[in-house]
């Protein structure tokens, strides 16, 4: 099983192998995405991040032929690899932070042997250990209410990530989506190049049929649009910040 984005040694969670792991609460799990510049983010979640972050598409997955290749959704937080602009002094400092991260240390996989989906947990975060922390099980194996918190927590986020590949889709068969760049010259005269993401083209969407508009304001997704186009407006406070903090 290979380790998303933030985890580093992803397990299936099990009662006997864990029955002993705690849970440090106060821990913070922003060292985990001080060097990410962007991260998933599912359509539930436009309305609070779009005030904060460009939210922008990109193509994921591996390559097929014959088929077309995903696409997902991000917010971004940098304009650079390894740039995460809203860390600062250990605090995140915007006002949302992405369900994505809030769900860490565990997450929700498909195993290799099969369609279901588990609940895991990164054994290589050192906010989890034997010694002190909330139990993920209680003396007779069962889960806690902060484990069975977690899992409900992480199927819901399945169930969005799922809501939002479907959307995907749809933009993908109405041809809405295009390459898309993004440069800026700083006062200090450095050029910022941000590329490999994706936008909403505005004339496609200009000449959709009416019937089609119709159907995207009735599914929601003419609502996501509308926030994923005015996010874009933060790629020049990226920029600005960047200059502040370098």
């Amino acid at each position: 099983m290979s380790n998303p984005p933030m985890y580093g040694n992803l397990v299936p969670l099990d009662r006997t192998q864990h029955a002993k792991l705690k849970l440090s609460t106060d821990k913070s799990a922003l060292e985990r995405i001080k060097g990410l510049n962007s991260l998933f983010l599912a359509v539930a979640e436009f309305a609070d991040a779009c005030k904060e972050f460009p939210v922008v598409f990109v193509r994921v997955g591996a390559v097929v032929e014959g088929q077309r290749q995903a696409i997902a959704p991000l917010a971004v937080f940098g304009l650079k690899q390894g740039s995460n602009l809203f860390i600062k002094d250990d605090l995140w400092t915007a006002r949302y932070l992405p369900a994505y991260v809030r769900r860490y240390p565990f997450a929700m996989a498909r195993m290799d042997d099969g369609d279901n989906m588990v609940l895991c947990i990164d054994t290589a975060w050192d906010g989890l250990g034997e010694a002190t922390g909330a139990p993920l099980f209680d003396d007779k194996g069962e889960a806690s209410e902060l484990l069975l918190n977690a899992k409900n927590f992480c199927e819901e986020f399945e169930r969005e990530a799922d809501r939002t590949r479907q959307a995907c889709e749809i933009l993908q068969d109405l041809n809405l989506l295009q390459d898309m760049r993004f440069e800026a010259t700083l006062p200090n005269g450095e050029k910022l190049d941000v590329d490999g993401f994706m936008t909403i083209n505005e004339k496609a969407l200009a000449e959709l049929p009416d019937a089609k508009v119709v159907e995207l304001h009735r599914n929601g997704l003419l609502e996501l649009i509308t926030m994923h186009r005015l996010s874009l407006g933060h790629m020049s406070r990226l920029a600005t910040q960047y200059q502040a903090q370098n």
